[in-house]
């Protein structure tokens, strides 16, 4: 994978089509995002895109929803760019062809493996402490009721909503449906995936069915038989920040989920200690992200919820608690409206905002966490919404009362248009390009010394160099680099 910045998006809200999305993205075209992103994470285009959760309850995995073009068109993007796509190894749409031929014919289905059901893990019964044990981020059990087609009734697993069936990733089918997945990527050109809720995939009686030592041995099978296809992986874990390094030493990839929060805290806190611990500790094979489709993470830099005393977070709760009041008020309290019990379909884990707002739309701020995000080891990922400075969609959380989509936003051409031209956009993409061609960010990273508020990293590859330095309190900041002819340039944000 290109050392260079890649942008995350869904194809139908900013680009239509695949084609479309092609025609933006290209490197030797003329739109004003042409070659400014070295790789592309689609999400879910898979048939259909419109479900219960936004194409993460796929009908069909190995099919491109025909809305927005086929395999062909997909083909094509991935000759210009690196392509990386979802692949949910946790569940599959109730409409599936696969469970309806389950719910038609029942255990004598050919898929009756497929579908992990509550007998499945518990065949003895399961007691009140068994299921409490259970971890969910949802409210209530991860269990669905249902009525088969032939009358048989069945007690689903269903970890995130009723819609969304759970895979026996263990059992001859749920690997068969997963390597077909897999081998329908590589023969497309897909060269990385992102393994959706992976930490929830394997259930054990008596245990939290949540990142166990089985869920990294599931995780490491699942990576080897992608390398074997020429896939790289990325695992999408939200948990405790030593939970994540962990990980991080067993894959290819891991997100730096612990970033943005820790970002938003320095510049509320006005102080950088907690951010510099982080730098200095967290795994260098990450994806640094500010912004995704889901909400901004709180667990990532909170208490172990199995020991909070004994496993402190990386920041106090008071400070996590006013963390999540200062994005509400920096929103004008529309965070509010879309997160926890005010909507619905979302993980109590997340503030669902734009990042840009979750800053007050302050626009110097923004360039500068983003400035940090690109200084950061890694690769860093740039969401459609952030890359064009969104704001909180009401409009459409009021629509769908889904608070994801708070950050989900359609962009017409016209509005695609607009939004790339103002000031904050444009510096936004200059700052892309100059992260993508700098021979520094290939070579040496280090976080200089520093305390309180100031944050200062640099990165050194032969002669050339660059340097970033910012208060966290004052805002005060410099951006200083080399040119190929030696001459040293100075930016300020």
């Amino acid at each position: 994978m290109k050392n260079q910045v890649q942008l995350i998006t869904y194809v139908d809200r900013l680009a239509g089509t695949l084609d479309g999305l092609r025609g933006l993205l290209a490197p030797q075209g003329t739109s004003p995002l042409a070659g400014a992103f070295g790789g592309v994470h689609l999400l879910p285009f898979f048939y259909p895109i419109d479900g219960a959760d936004a194409g993460f309850d796929p009908i069909d995995h190995t099919q491109v929803d025909p809305r927005l073009g086929g395999w062909p068109e997909l083909r094509a993007l991935t000759g210009e760019l690196d392509v990386m796509a979802d692949v949910i190894v946790n569940h599959v749409s109730a409409d599936s062809p696969q469970f309806q031929d389950f719910a038609e014919k029942g255990e004598a289905s050919r898929y009756a493996g497929l579908f992990l059901t509550m007998e499945a893990v518990f065949p003895n019964g399961a007691t009140e402490q068994q299921l409490l044990r259970i971890y969910r981020p949802r409210p209530g059990l991860p269990f669905t009721c249902a009525t088969l087609k032939n009358g048989e009734r069945k007690i689903l697993w269903t970890t995130f909503t009723s819609k969304q069936l759970d895979i026996d990733v263990q059992h001859p089918e749920g690997r068969a449906y997963l390597d077909g997945i897999l081998e329908r990527f590589a023969e497309n050109g897909i060269r990385m995936i992102r393994l959706d809720a992976a930490g929830y995939a394997i259930k054990k009686a008596g245990e939290s069915c949540f990142m166990m030592p089985e869920s990294f041995e599931f995780i490491a099978d699942f990576t080897r038989r992608a390398q074997a296809l020429g896939i790289e992986v990325l695992v999408e874990i939200h948990a405790y920040y030593r939970r994540q390094i962990e990980i991080a030493a067993q894959v290819d990839w891991v997100y730096d989920f612990a970033l943005p929060p820790l970002v938003l805290h320095a510049f509320e806190f006005g102080t950088a200690d907690p951010l510099r611990h982080w730098i200095a500790i967290r795994p260098n094979n990450a994806l640094t992200v500010l912004d995704t489709h889901d909400g901004i993470g709180i667990i990532d830099i909170g208490a172990d919820a199995a020991d909070r005393e004994g496993s402190p977070g990386l920041v106090p709760p008071a400070e996590l608690d006013a963390l999540v009041e200062r994005i509400h008020a920096n929103s004008g309290g529309q965070s509010r409206q879309a997160t926890g019990a005010a909507a619905s379909n979302l993980d109590l884990y997340q503030v669902n905002c734009t990042f840009f707002d979750a800053l007050g739309g302050d626009e110097r701020r923004y360039l500068l966490a983003r400035a940090l995000q690109f200084f950061l080891p890694g690769v860093p990922q740039v969401y459609y919404v952030g890359l064009l400075a969104g704001r909180n969609d009401m409009a459409l959380l009021q629509r769908t009362g889904v608070g994801r989509d708070i950050n989900r936003q359609y962009f017409d051409a016209g509005q695609l248009d607009e939004a790339v031209q103002t000031p904050v956009v444009q510096r936004l993409l200059a700052l892309i390009r100059w992260r993508n061609a700098h021979p520094a960010f290939g070579g040496r990273f280090e976080l200089l010394p520093g305390q309180g508020a100031t944050l200062a990293l640099r990165w050194t590859h032969a002669d050339q160099w660059a340097e970033l330095t910012m208060d966290m309190a004052t805002l005060a900041n410099q951006r200083r680099w080399t040119e190929p002819s030696g001459q040293v340039c100075t930016d300020i944000f």
